[in-house]
Order: structure tokens, then sequence, then C-alpha cells
């Protein structure tokens, strides 16, 4: 199966929000159950900062991260280089169809990935099929409309309408969060432990960072592009959905919630 159309595409803005990623703030359910000499994939890797942090704890176990995208492979591989990482390698590929035998990994992991396939059952069943047994496959993704957002700003209101809309367009299922249990039971599993945790822009600096980059996502990523091209928004609207991202970061009281649904599945 080919990769989908990605919804957020590989602008800037938007590999540069996923640069800062950490092991700690986007992958805390996993760690207590890593340890040194594990074998690790990390499927839709991006630039690789979170990947990163996991070759550290398990190291001397080999990780491998791995991207449809091979600029933002390419970036992650300079990242590995620049922190001195021995145990660490980047590939492109494809989580339908995975080029590892059977049973390779101690663990799999996949951060904000499901929520943007057309098949995530079938892309969990690839996860395990490289998976040893006993092993674990950890995937957590957002919940869009479990989003929550103060001061309700009737631009922002439209940005997400547009977002599910780009996001359904392309056969894929922004509120993957709340279905996560349903697809890991759907692939096959029977023992797996769900969990639930957010990011949270309600600081001065924080609300600077994640409103100016939607402000500019929204101008100029795949966001744009799609929705243009699919007439969902023209110009003015998403200049207006920008300038709505801007004020909401300004407000001395905004608040913005992304709730994401986490799974630890055994193989």
């Amino acid at each position: 199966m080919a990769p989908e159309q990605y919804s957020h595409g590989h602008h800037s803005s938007v590999v540069g929000a996923h640069a800062v990623r950490t092991a700690a703030d986007s992958a805390a359910y996993l760690l207590p159950y890593l340890e040194t000499g594990m074998a690790l994939l990390d499927v839709g890797c991006g630039p690789g900062s979170i990947t990163a942090d996991l070759a550290n704890l398990v190291d001397p176990g080999p990780v491998t991260g791995l991207d449809q995208s091979e600029d933002v492979v390419a970036q992650a591989r300079k990242l590995a280089a620049s922190r001195g990482l021995v145990n660490a390698e980047f590939t492109a590929g494809n989580v339908y169809d995975l080029d590892f035998p059977d049973a390779t990994f101690d663990v799999v992991h996949a951060h904000q990935v499901l929520q943007h396939l057309a098949d995530p059952v079938a892309a969990l069943r690839e996860m395990r099929r490289v998976t040893r047994p006993g092993g674990i496959v950890a995937f957590r993704d957002a919940d869009y409309h479990g989003m929550s957002w103060y001061p309700e700003l009737p631009e922002l209101a439209d940005w997400m309408e547009t977002y599910q809309l780009i996001a359904r367009g392309n056969s894929s299922e922004p509120d993957a969060g709340r279905r996560l249990t349903s697809w890991t039971l759907e692939a096959g599993f029977t023992e797996f432990e769900p969990s639930a945790s957010n990011w949270l822009y309600a600081t001065g600096e924080s609300r600077a960072w994640f409103g100016e980059g939607w402000a500019e996502r929204v101008l100029h990523s795949a966001f744009a592009g799609q929705a243009l091209e699919r007439e969902l928004a023209d110009k003015p609207g998403l200049e207006r959905m920008s300038a709505g991202w801007r004020r909401w970061a300004q407000a001395p009281d905004g608040w913005f919630l992304v709730p994401s649904g986490e799974i630890i599945a055994w193989a």
C-alpha cells in the first residue's frame, strides 16, 4: 500500500514543531518499559528528536528511525550525528511494508502516526509482525475534536472544521486518540494497557510558540495548499485563521489543551 497524503506536509513550520518534541513530553507512557540493550524501531520518526532520546535510553541497543520523507530522514541523521549517537540509524520506508524480518525488535514505537493513515489497523499488524513475541508495540495519537481552547475564537473553530475536512479528505482520522483501543483490538492484540496524556499551552511563552507555529502552518504548509486546492477555504479565510491564532497567542488568559490517547500493546 502506498503512503497516503500527509495532511500536515513538511513545511519548516511543521518539521520545526516536531523537532522540539522529546521522549519525556511525547512518550512518557513508554519510558518505564525501556531497558538498556533493547532493539527499537521508531515509525514516523520525523526529524528524530524523540528517536534520539529513545536511543540514549536503550543504548547500546540498536535504534532505527523510519519515515516516509527522505528529507526529514536526512535531518534526523544530522541530529543523531550532532548528539554523537552511535546506536541510531535512520531510513525511509513505508509502515504498511516494513523492510525487516519478523520478530526483529523488542519495541516498535509510533508517535502521532496512526491518525494520518487510511488503514491504521493494517499498520498496527505490520508493526506487530516485526516485534518479537512478548515485545511492545507503543503508539500515541492526538484527538482533534477533544482539543479545547479559550478564548473561544471563531477563527479557531473555522481552523478545526477545515482541518477535519482536510484530514478526512485524505482518508485519515483526526480524532484518532479515542479510537486507539478499537484499532488495537481489531489488529488482534489481546494484552494492552491504554492511557492518555495532554500537551497544554497556557503560559505566555508556550502560547507564543504554539500560536505562531499554527499561524504559519495555516498560511504556508500543506494545510494551506490542500484547503485552497479543495476549495475548503479561500486565501482571505486562511489569513483570518492565521490572525486568529496570533490573537489567541496574545491573550493573557489563553489556554489550549491537546489530548492524546496512548497504548502499550504486547505482541
